[in-house]
């Protein structure tokens, strides 16, 4: 189960190199359901998700690198690139996962923060430097930001 809550980021935070940062990459197989690949610096895998806006099923699947390279050209839509860094947020367990899409996403910066219950989720207040709450808005959801032109 996937518990999260997604935010429009306008400025990156003040040091941001001290973070820890992934190089993302993503592709869609289907989009309804949602299946995807994904190499997260050197680890792939295939995951599945429901339908859903802040809660959804997740399973992850591993993949070798030479499935996800066969799968790769099988996607539809764009394969979406970003970094993301995983600042710890102040004075609680969670983690701020903080997108910064490239190629032609850029300049859209998201931040996901996961929640281990929906009391607190429904709890959460954003640190200042959020933008507007997008959790709620398909728009925003990776598996449609690889449809868009």
């Amino acid at each position: 189960m996937e518990i999260e809550r997604k935010y429009l980021i306008h400025k990156l935070p003040d040091r941001l190199c001290e973070f820890p940062c992934r190089t993302l990459e993503q592709g869609y197989l289907n989009t309804d359901p949602v299946i995807r690949i994904r190499r997260d610096n050197e680890k792939y895998e295939l995951t599945y998700k429901s339908k859903g806006l802040m809660i959804r099923e997740e399973y992850n699947l591993p993949l070798t690198e030479s499935a996800y390279q066969h799968l790769l050209p099988k996607i539809d839509g764009r394969l979406i690139r970003k970094k993301r860094y995983m600042i710890p947020l102040e004075q609680t367990s969670l983690i701020i996962e903080l997108d910064v899409f490239e190629g032609n996403l850029a300049p859209l910066i998201l931040a996901e923060v996961e929640f281990p219950d929906e009391s607190s989720s429904s709890s959460f207040v954003p640190p200042a430097w959020f933008g507007e709450e997008v959790t709620f808005s398909g728009r925003f959801h990776n598996s449609f930001l690889s449809t868009v032109e």
